[in-house]
């Protein structure tokens, strides 16, 4: 049984680390939340890199003295083939007079769909493996390329990619290789990665969070508030309290 949905028109801002807008992003989503396993789809799992595995990574790669980088996909799940049927109305504002009552039937992937991730995840690693990179056993999302005694390591998360290797050369060819088969944007140095802010140098790789500190606050109304060491005033005493049934 096809799916039948309804579209629409997103917009948002894309910040960097400093909360400063670098990009607006338009794009169509679809809508239609009401879905029925085996009817509209029949699997929706779209493996995405956990914190831990980016924090492990972290810790590798400063051990090697290696150096991260990223790039990101422009419209990612549009590169995914989607094998169901789906069909989408008209957009809003767009429609055609003379065909009111036609739709669009996908065949690839939109945002908005349950099993757009999995189809780009898909279309990612079938292209990934093709070129001799090998599948993390633990970690799917991790993909290892050794070439003679160097080796390039890539990290995936939906649209975000992270990769870092022994050589800068292989840095260099992976970028290009992907540049090559997808529309990418090259980032440079990895800085701002799931809420994480990055900092690589010589000395090591540091981690802190002071974008997320800094829109907490904002968020509380607290960016005037006096910074203190300890969470509470260090002469407050905790009791304890005692609850019996």
């Amino acid at each position: 049984m096809p799916e039948d949905r309804s579209i629409k028109s997103g917009y948002r801002n894309k910040l960097d680390e400093s909360g400063n807008v670098v990009r607006n992003k338009a794009r169509l989503v679809t809508k239609g939340y009401s879905q029925q396993e085996g009817i509209n789809f029949t699997e929706t799992f779209a493996p995405v890199a956990r914190i831990k595995a980016i924090r492990i990574l972290l810790a590798f790669v400063a051990c090697t003295g290696m150096k991260l980088y990223q790039m990101d996909v422009k419209s990612a799940f549009l590169n995914g083939t989607i094998s169901e049927e789906v069909y989408v109305s008209q957009l809003p504002g767009f429609e055609n007079n003379l065909l009111s009552s036609h739709v669009f039937k996908l065949n690839k992937g939109m945002y908005g769909l349950k099993h757009a991730p999995r189809a780009w995840y898909e279309k990612l690693s079938s292209f990934l493996t093709n070129d001799n990179f090998i599948l993390g056993k633990i970690d799917i999302t991790l993909f290892r390329k050794e070439i003679k005694n160097d080796f390039i390591i890539v990290q995936i998360y939906v649209n975000d990619i992270i990769f870092g290797a022994t050589i800068e050369n292989l840095c260099q060819e992976f970028s290009k290789l992907m540049q090559d088969e997808f529309d990418m944007s090259m980032m440079g140095e990895l800085k701002f990665f799931l809420g994480l802010q990055i900092v690589q140098s010589d000395e090591g790789i540091k981690i802190h969070q002071r974008k997320y500190t800094k829109e907490l606050l904002q968020k509380f109304k607290m960016e005037d508030a006096k910074p203190m060491k300890t969470p509470m005033h260090p002469s407050n005493t905790l009791g304890r309290r005692i609850i019996t049934r």
